[in-house]
């Protein structure tokens, strides 16, 4: 292995180097397989609006049969972010239209403009990741004291978050995640907005369609909620559960991929990220999401190959590869106070404490 500074850290083009010769070529074949996932589980959502519109007509006796379809809708939402993920890293299709107009279906009950999409994840995050200027990291403690450092603060898992603060902030926090950067980029649109973690710009053009592209996406959910006729129960169950089920499971995912990390000023995936060990159901139904340091490496692969790359990496990279179990990761997350004190270490709101990345060692 090269070592490429004190720390230890090799750039990301040096482990595609070393690995891409050992995958065969058929990993990186588009697997259109993800674009029929992605249709069945927008079909599961119409179905399943379709089913609540008729809530009224329902026995108040018979209405927990709903919550099953509830759970299965808020899955298909989990399911639509990573379909859809993979297709916007053209690992599906090659027509860019579709790519386009498949991603945005994929993306309406996410909230997320595709266009803005590209911006914040592949170009930012991927090129970016856990560094001073990837838009997905912690907060400093020597950053303002803004409205998005305190959400982070009360609502995402930590060693100080209280139980009310972290359901709450499981099933919002996707949400929040979005308006956040998005008002940053349409609003301001300058790397000096100090309530994002790590501020960054878009071209003028860019800006537009995502501006329209939101709308388009408002507009669509104000028309879900229309059909479900504005009725309390229906929207609770039909909308809102799903919703918020899926957005906790993509976050709690998002929350142990990198957050328990170490920040790097070089794009090391072996050090800035973390793959999960979960039960192989998990993995089946979110496409190998857990695989998570191979996904950085290889973003446009095929995700039914990430198991392969995992084993080349312990074969490789055995004592810096971040295998954790997924229950291990959530623990770690709430054992850790949620702030960067500097790189290697993390603080609480008050700065005052300075606890050791657990995973420095590793």
């Amino acid at each position: 292995m090269t070592v490429v500074n004190e720390q230890n850290l090799m750039p990301h083009s040096l482990y595609v180097k070393q690995i891409r010769p050992l995958l065969p070529d058929e990993a990186f074949v588009k697997d259109s397989n993800k674009l029929i996932i992605l249709l069945i589980n927008v079909a599961i959502l119409i179905l399943g609006w379709g089913i609540a519109s008729y809530l009224d007509n329902w026995s108040v006796y018979l209405l927990w049969l709903y919550l099953p379809l509830s759970l299965i809708m808020g899955n298909s939402v989990t399911v639509l972010l990573f379909s859809s993920h993979e297709l916007m890293h053209n690992s599906v299709i090659k027509n860019s239209r579709l790519i386009y107009a498949f991603g945005f279906l994929g993306m309406i009950m996410l909230g997320m403009p595709p266009t803005f999409w590209k911006a914040v994840h592949n170009r930012e995050h991927h090129n970016k990741t856990n560094s001073l200027d990837d838009p997905d990291r912690n907060y400093l403690s020597t950053q303002p004291n803004s409205w998005g450092k305190w959400i982070q603060d009360k609502f995402v898992p930590s060693a100080e978050v209280n139980p009310f603060g972290l359901m709450l902030g499981m099933t919002t926090a996707w949400a929040v995640h979005n308006f956040r950067n998005l008002t940053s980029v349409l609003l301001f649109n300058n790397k000096s907005v100090n309530y994002v973690p790590a501020a960054f710009t878009v071209g003028a053009k860019e800006r537009r369609i995502i501006a329209i592209e939101w709308l388009a996406i408002i507009i669509i959910h104000a028309n879900i909620l229309a059909y479900l006729q504005f009725d309390l129960l229906k929207i609770l169950l039909g909308y809102v559960i799903p919703i918020g089920i899926g957005y906790g499971v993509a976050i709690f995912y998002i929350y142990t991929n990198h957050m328990i990390c170490e920040m790097t000023d070089i794009n090391d995936p072996l050090v800035n990220s973390v793959s999960l060990k979960v039960p192989k159901i998990f993995d089946l139904l979110h496409l190998n999401f857990s695989y998570h340091t191979e996904h950085h490496i290889f973003p446009g692969m095929n995700s039914n190959y990430y198991p392969l790359v995992q084993k080349l990496l312990i074969k490789y990279f055995p004592e810096k590869y971040n295998l954790i179990d997924a229950k291990e990761a959530w623990s770690l997350l709430m054992r850790t106070p949620r702030h960067y004190q500097n790189e290697n270490h993390f603080t609480d709101w008050s700065g005052e404490k300075s606890i050791p990345c657990p995973l420095t060692d590793n």
